[in-house]
């Protein structure tokens, strides 16, 4: 059966070119081709010679996601459905579908990636929950989105990339692919990305955390919070039954941010849930003596029992936090019209009507 080559590290390209009986430096034109140029066909890899390309044609094989439908937002985002697995002779990874959103502005670009098909987190303000936990993606499938989404892209592609691992699935609960993937697009002779610029957003799962703390190439981390107290949390996030806010918490606290490196709490705002004046300093005084910045989330619409915030409480929340020193942003998520936005990636083949652009 070909070997699938999207995912590889830089040293497994070198230990697979010598296998085929090719130089080490072999791997390291693959990496690149691959990685850096975008390469998906081995005869587009003009950097390797022909009788190699032949040979790679013929015991490899590069799979990236495929596109199976676009969902493009009337605010320049795109939502991408991608089918996965399923490759000719490989039983081993079952076929599933997930989502990527690719988000332009000025100067930039943001593409959010899923790590796992479904998820097990069972957050209850999310759709991306109802789908339960499909499968784990594998470091290719993870790094492809991006792939997919650039050269999608290519001819308008703006200076900087940023990636957000927020997509569909609990990163750190497929962690070993997830780092896998992140090491290939931090890595400057990979896709080369900037770690400030790569984010992973996970709902605290307190043993990842302390694992990521301690690599020495890691993404910027997010912590979604969403609550104030233990009791709202577990109402919202089951995971906080295993690991209470001051267990997550006292894990931020042990994190070895980077110099000028700040944690971000992500606060999902629902009106008349988590979204008082009172809830506003009890997450104030949560996360006192940790260097961090807030970013409130205004609930954005589905099919769950939540109604968004108002303009009113989200400005009090947020007056409340800067006024307490922490420093606090009001993200509104893009793609609401074609259910790209923040808690919506629910493998959705149509826009819903109650979906209206705020």
């Amino acid at each position: 059966m070909p070997v699938e080559l999207l995912g590889r590290s830089a040293g497994e390209l070198r230990e697979f070119a010598v296998s085929l009986g090719e130089r080490p430096y072999r791997g390291a034109q693959l990496y690149h081709a691959l990685y850096a140029e975008r390469r998906f066909e081995f005869s587009a890899m003009t950097n390797v010679p022909a009788a190699l390309r032949e040979h790679l044609a013929k015991e490899a094989r590069i799979t990236p996601p495929r596109i199976a439908r676009r969902f493009p937002s009337v605010d320049g985002s795109i939502r991408y459905l991608l089918s996965i697995g399923g490759a000719a002779g490989d039983e081993n990874v079952k076929p599933a579908q997930i989502e990527a959103v690719f988000m332009p502005r000025e100067g930039r670009q943001t593409i959010c990636i899923s790590t796992q098909a479904g998820c097990a987190v069972d957050c209850h303000f999310c759709l991306t929950a109802q789908l339960g936990l499909i499968r784990n993606l594998t470091a290719g499938e993870i790094v492809g989105q991006v792939l997919v989404a650039l050269e999608e892209n290519r001819e308008q592609l703006a200076p900087q990339t940023n990636v957000v691992l927020m997509g569909q699935g609990e990163p750190l609960l497929n962690y070993d692919a997830t780092m896998a993937a992140v090491r290939i697009l931090l890595d400057p002779k990979g896709v080369a990305l900037a770690p400030r610029h790569v984010t992973l957003s996970t709902s605290g799962i307190v043993p990842g955390i302390e694992r990521l703390g301690q690599e020495k190439i890691r993404p910027s981390l997010a912590i979604s919070l969403n609550a104030s107290s233990d009791e709202q949390r577990n109402a919202l996030m089951p995971i906080n039954r295993k690991y209470p806010l001051d267990v997550l918490l006292d894990a931020c606290r042990r994190y070895p941010l980077r110099p000028r490196e700040y944690f971000t709490f992500e606060y999902v705002l629902l009106g008349g849930v988590n979204d008082t004046p009172e809830d506003a300093r009890r997450v104030a005084r949560l996360i006192a003596h940790i260097r961090a910045k807030v970013n409130l989330i205004p609930w954005n619409p589905g099919n769950l029992p939540y109604r968004a915030p108002t303009a009113e409480s989200i400005e009090e929340f947020q007056r409340i936090l800067v006024d307490k020193g922490v420093p606090t942003f009001v993200r509104y998520s893009r793609g609401q019209d074609v259910f790209a936005a923040c808690g919506q990636l629910a493998l959705m083949e149509r826009p819903s009507p109650l979906v209206a652009l705020q």
